[in-house]
């Protein structure tokens, strides 16, 4: 059922690009969300309709968390279940840049199981599946095994480099770089094209979940900001922050950070 669960996402993943393409990011419909929240267009939308119909329709069995469907307790009491971002990377997608995201995950018991991220305007399709590896484009993919922090190059929003939240009000010296799309953030240090990435902002589940199978398949480490394990479904569906790298980097970057938890409710 692993196997086939995958094949069931990476369709879809593809079909949604085809939904999504239809549409011109600087001229589709927009609002903001409220509480800033930030943006959601009608491509968002379309797409969440597309992969809500798809996927239930083909695992009516299957709880269902999606950034765009209003949240329903019934996926707490199911062993199985989506975690949709139907577009990551919104903002990207409105300026009519290239690097915003289909994220879909299964989430088994709170492990994730099978997860894919899908760039349509790259035809770049990451994959993994639980103990069977991480692939882009079908071939498999690995992290940079680097060792020295002050040389990484770490994938990051500007706010990481604030002094108060690293041991010894002093930042790391490394290399910061950012692309917008979470999930896009998680599959290139899964491929080894940047030694690893960091945000300490709490995140929600839609934009991680397929990318912490696919780093930990590619064989990185992902954890919390703290170090913890990451369990998804959880009744308010956000992570305490995120470190991925190779083991090496990620201990440093764990070991360097203050480490105060933020109270994130689990269920």
């Amino acid at each position: 059922m692993q196997a086939a669960d995958l094949d069931l996402l990476i369709d879809s993943a593809r079909a949604a690009g085809e939904v999504a393409l239809t549409y011109s990011g600087k001229t589709a419909k927009k609002w903001e969300k409220p509480d800033d929240a930030g943006p959601v267009t009608e491509a968002d939308l379309a797409v969440n309709d597309l992969l809500a119909d798809r996927l239930q329709s083909a695992r009516p069995g299957y709880g269902w968390l999606s950034e765009e469907t209003e949240d329903d307790d019934a996926r707490l009491s199911r062993d199985k279940v989506f975690i949709i971002d139907p577009i990551d990377g919104t903002r990207s997608f409105v300026d009519g840049s290239d690097t915003w995201a289909h994220a879909l995950a299964i989430v088994d018991q709170g492990v994730v199981i099978a997860g894919v991220i899908y760039l349509p305007k790259r035809d770049l399709l990451y994959s993994a599946s639980l103990g069977q590896g991480a692939f882009l484009n079908g071939k498999p993919i690995g992290p940079k095994e680097s060792s020295d922090l002050s040389r990484a190059e770490i994938l990051a929003a500007g706010p990481v480099l604030n002094a108060s939240h690293w041991a010894g009000d002093t930042s790391p010296e490394f290399r910061r770089v950012y692309r917008p799309s979470l999930a896009y953030r998680m599959a290139l240090v899964a491929e080894g094209r940047f030694d690893g990435m960091l945000t300490l902002r709490p995140c929600w589940e839609w934009d991680i979940a397929a990318g912490d199978l696919i780093l930990r398949e590619a064989g990185a480490v992902c954890t919390d900001r703290t170090g913890g394990t990451l369990q998804f479904n959880n009744a308010h569906p956000m992570q305490n922050g995120l470190i991925a790298a190779g083991r090496s980097i990620h201990e440093q970057i764990a070991t360097s950070l203050k480490q105060h938890r933020r109270d994130i409710p689990r269920a």
